[in-house]
C-alpha cells in the first residue's frame, strides 16, 4: 500500500506557481498619479542637497538625507559599504528577481550658483551640483520606493535595491561597491543621468583612465642659485606640452585633458613639488590603454629632462557603457508613457535668458513646449560614468531626462542653476516615474528579466571586465583634497 501511494505522489503532476499579474495600464496610471502627488516631497530633498553641494566621498550630509528617506519607508540600510564612509545598500524585498537602482549624489569643485539665469557663486569657489546628481539620486530613491509600494499593494515576490553610490565624478564610488560583492546577484540594474533631452536607448559613452603625476626636484633661489634647483614645476609644464604634441598622433575620438593642481610657492623659489591632474578618455577600452602607456611616458620623460623623480597615482578608471538593447526598448517604451514637461511662463522666461549666455548651438530641441522624446541611437556620448563597469558585470538600463533647458553645456554654471530650480526637478520627477514604471515591468514579467539578460550576454560575448584599477587599490577618499 505504501509503495502504491508512493508511486502515486510521484506520478501526480507538480502544482505550477501561480503567474504573476500583468501590471495593466491602469497600474502605470495609478503608479504616476502616486508619484505626481510626491513630486514636491521629492522636490524639496533634490533642492536640499543641491544646497549641500558636497563632492566625490565627502556627501556626508547628501547621502544620509537619501538613507534617512530609505528607512522611513521600510528599507533595510547597509551604510559604509566598500570601504566607502557615504556609500550604502538600501534593500527592501526578498527572492527573485533582484532590480537595483543606482543613486549619485556627489557635487563638482568651483561650481556654485544660484538658482538664477545669470552667473553667480552662492559662495565663490565652493562645490554646486553642475552634472544634477542631486536630482538623480533623488529620481532614483523615489523610483526604489514607489516600487516597494507596489510590491506591497501587490503581495509580489522580489527585492528593490537602491545603491547609494559615492564620487562619481571621477572617483568610481561604483567599481568599489561592486568589488565587493553587493551588485553580483543583481538581475537588472536601472540608471538614469540628468540631461537637456528625454531619451532611452543604446549608446555608449567614453571609457577613462585618470592619474596625478607628482614630480619631486630640488628648492634653490631662482634668482641666487637656479643652477642648484630642479624644477618639478619645469616637469609638470613639459608633461603638459607632450600632451599637446601627442594629440596630433592618437586617434581622433581621444579626449586628453589635464589641470596643474600644484605649481609651487612663490616665483623666487625653484618649485621642489608639483603636481598635475591628467584625463584620457575614448569609447574602446583597449585603445585608450595604448593611449595612456604614451602619456605615462610623456610623464617620465618630463622627470628624466628635469632631474625630478616621478610618482604616479591612479585616482580612476571606468569603462564605456554596455547597451542593453531589451532594456533600452522597454525604457523608451515607459519614457513615452510618462511623456515629457511643460514649461510655465516663469520657466520659459528662465530658460530665454539662461539660453543667452550660451555659445552657438546646432540645437533643436523645443524650448518651453512639451520635450520631444528623443529616438533611440547608438552614438557615443562625450562623457565618462563609473556606470560603466556595472554595464559589464550585469545587464543595465541607460536613461537621459531633460533636467536643463535645452542645449545647456553639462558640469557649467548653467547646469548647476537648473539642478536648483522648478526646471530641474520636472525632468527628475520623469525620470523617477520611468525607472518605477521600468522596474514594474520587470518584476512582473519574467520575460523582460530573460530578454535583458540575454542582450547582455550576447553584447559581451568573447569580452572578459577587467577593471583598470588595481585589486588592491582602495577607494580614493581624498581625490578632491588640495
Amino acid at each position: 500500500m505504501i509503495t502504491l501511494l508512493l508511486a502515486a505522489a510521484l506520478a501526480a503532476p507538480k502544482a505550477t506557481p501561480a503567474p504573476t499579474p500583468a501590471f495593466k495600464d491602469a497600474d502605470r496610471t495609478k503608479l504616476i498619479a502616486a508619484l505626481d502627488a510626491k513630486a514636491a516631497h521629492y522636490g524639496d530633498l533634490s533642492r536640499k542637497i543641491w544646497e549641500y553641494s558636497e563632492v566625490g566621498y565627502k556627501e556626508t550630509k547628501s547621502a544620509s538625507a537619501h538613507i534617512a528617506e530609505l528607512k522611513a519607508a521600510g528599507f533595510d540600510v547597509q551604510e559604509g559599504v566598500g570601504g566607502m564612509p557615504t556609500a550604502f545598500v538600501a534593500s527592501w524585498g526578498a527572492g527573485k528577481p533582484i532590480i537595483g537602482i543606482m543613486a549619485e549624489y556627489d557635487a563638482l569643485p568651483g561650481l556654485s550658483q544660484f538658482d538664477t539665469p545669470e552667473k553667480k557663486a552662492r559662495v565663490e569657489g565652493d562645490p554646486g551640483h553642475g552634472c544634477g546628481h542631486n536630482l538623480l539620486g533623488t529620481a532614483s530613491v523615489a523610483a526604489a520606493i514607489q516600487a516597494k509600494d507596489e510590491l506591497v499593494a501587490r503581495k509580489l515576490p522580489g527585492t528593490i535595491r537602491l545603491y547609494g553610490t559615492p564620487a562619481e565624478e571621477g572617483g568610481g564610488g561604483k567599481i568599489y561597491v561592486a568589488r565587493a560583492g553587493l551588485m553580483k546577484d543583481v538581475d537588472v540594474m536601472l540608471s538614469w543621468h540628468p540631461g537637456d533631452r528625454n531619451q532611452a536607448g543604446v549608446g555608449t559613452t567614453l571609457a577613462n583612465i585618470s592619474a596625478k603625476f607628482r614630480f619631486k626636484g630640488l628648492a634653490a633661489h631662482a634668482a641666487g642659485a637656479p643652477d642648484k634647483g630642479r624644477s618639478s614645476l619645469d616637469a609638470v609644464m613639459l608633461t603638459g606640452m607632450g600632451i599637446e604634441f601627442l594629440r596630433e598622433h592618437v586617434p581622433s575620438e581621444t579626449r586628453m585633458h589635464y589641470v596643474i593642481t600644484k605649481g609651487g610657492e612663490a616665483p623666487n623659489v625653484v618649485p621642489a613639488f608639483a603636481e598635475i591632474y591628467v584625463y584620457a578618455r575614448h569609447s574602446h577600452m583597449p585603445t585608450l590603454d595604448n593611449v595612456w602607456e604614451r602619456i605615462v611616458k610623456i610623464a617620465q620623460a618630463g622627470a628624466l629632462a628635469t632631474e625630478t623623480t616621478m610618482e604616479m597615482e591612479l585616482i580612476n578608471s571606468v569603462y564605456n557603457t554596455l547597451p542593453n538593447d531589451a532594456l533600452a526598448a522597454l525604457t523608451d517604451k515607459n519614457l513615452r508613457r510618462v511623456g515629457g514637461v511643460i514649461y510655465t511662463p516663469e520657466e520659459k522666461a528662465f530658460a530665454a535668458t539662461l539660453a543667452k549666455s550660451f555659445s552657438p548651438s546646432e540645437t533643436v530641441l523645443p524650448i518651453g513646449s512639451e520635450a520631444e522624446i528623443q529616438a533611440p541611437r547608438a552614438e557615443v556620448g562625450s562623457g565618462s560614468t563609473d556606470a560603466g563597469d556595472v554595464s559589464w558585470q550585469v545587464p543595465m538600463s541607460q536613461l537621459s531626462a531633460a533636467t536643463f533647458v535645452p542645449g545647456t553645456p553639462g558640469h557649467s554654471w548653467q547646469s548647476a542653476a537648473c539642478a536648483g530650480t522648478t526646471l530641474g526637478r520636472k525632468g527628475m520627477m520623469v525620470a523617477a516615474k520611468t525607472l518605477a514604471l521600468t522596474a514594474m515591468d520587470l518584476f512582473t514579467d519574467p520575460a523582460q528579466v530573460k530578454a535583458a539578460r540575454e542582450s547582455f550576454d550576447k553584447r559581451r560575448a568573447g569580452f572578459e571586465y577587467k577593471s583598470r584599477v588595481p585589486a588592491d587599490q582602495k577607494p580614493p577618499l581624498n581625490y578632491r583634497d588640495k
